[in-house]
């Protein structure tokens, strides 16, 4: 089958699939899934953030995020403090820790994309995924 009649979505299902069983096998004694990586670091990188701004950022329901943080927060990974009519949502130690073990795991995948396309490839093809996310959200 000709690659050129492939649609753009089968590669990117590939990268995405490929990272996250990366990614599991790296940090598979943390009892996380790859699903929750992304909550957790935006917890980590935005302390004290509300739950309605993470909804906001995942373009995700509030229902769907409070699941997500009730995972989160039962694993030990971070607590809800009670704040007026809302939630602060804080890492913890382990939280922390972990978060920091993903985003070095994260960096590793990184320049393993580099060393296959190279540093600029790379960076033209980041701008351009994130330009067409922007474009389509």
């Amino acid at each position: 089958m000709s690659s050129k009649s492939f649609p753009t979505v089968p590669y990117i299902s590939i990268l995405y699939r490929e990272h996250a069983k990366y990614l599991n096998e790296k940090v598979k004694d943390e009892d996380l899934s790859f699903g929750l990586f992304p909550l957790l670091i935006a917890i980590y990188d935005n302390e004290g953030v509300i739950q309605e701004q993470l909804a906001q950022s995942f373009h995700l329901n509030e229902s769907t995020i409070t699941r997500n943080l009730k995972k989160l927060e039962d694993k030990g990974f971070i607590k809800r403090i009670p704040d007026k009519r809302t939630k602060r949502i804080e890492i913890t130690e382990k939280g922390a820790k972990t978060a920091q073990k993903v985003m070095d795991y994260d960096d590793e995948w990184d320049e393993r994309i580099k060393e296959i396309i190279g540093t600029e490839d790379y960076d033209n093809f980041k701008n351009t995924l994130k330009t067409i996310s922007e474009a389509l959200i």
